[in-house]
């Protein structure tokens, strides 16, 4: 059996390209994702944006991201046709799994040095106010 591992696709979409034609192609990638045997976690637009420099004479795009949970033949057939399609400016796949799977196992070793350490002195040292910022520390000197 095949793992199944996370990946990232973030795409710029041409910015003559109007919302439905934009909408008919992220769904025709869904599509060729699912088709393939992977499944789509999450599908975001992120707008409209203006581009770092200038990619085939255009200065923004729209940008979109798809998290996609697969084999990794959906991520090479999705990236074949990203390439030959005119309306998509540029693209990048980013494999996450492992670096999610590090920060869960960073967490988790946060929380265990934190259930380990004694509670009483942090709790001393966030809950004790010093003498001379009481208001009784007046009362007591006199």
């Amino acid at each position: 059996m095949e793992t199944k591992r996370q990946y990232e696709v973030v795409f710029i979409v041409d910015p003559t390209a109007d919302e439905d034609e934009v909408t008919r192609l992220t769904e025709s990638f869904k599509q060729i994702v699912t088709d393939q045997g992977g499944t789509i976690t999450k599908s975001e637009t992120m707008g409209r944006r203006q581009l770092a420099y200038e990619i085939l004479h255009k200065t923004e795009g729209s940008f979109w991201l798809l998290e996609i949970e697969g084999s990794g033949r959906e991520i090479a057939e999705l990236e074949r046709r990203m390439r030959v399609n005119d309306r998509i400016i540029r693209y990048i796949t980013v494999r996450v799994d492992e670096d999610r799977r590090r920060a869960e196992k960073f967490k988790a070793k946060r929380v265990r040095k934190a259930e380990k350490r004694p509670a009483g002195k942090d709790e001393q040292r966030r809950g004790s106010v010093p003498e001379f910022v009481r208001p009784d520390a007046d009362e007591d000197a006199a």
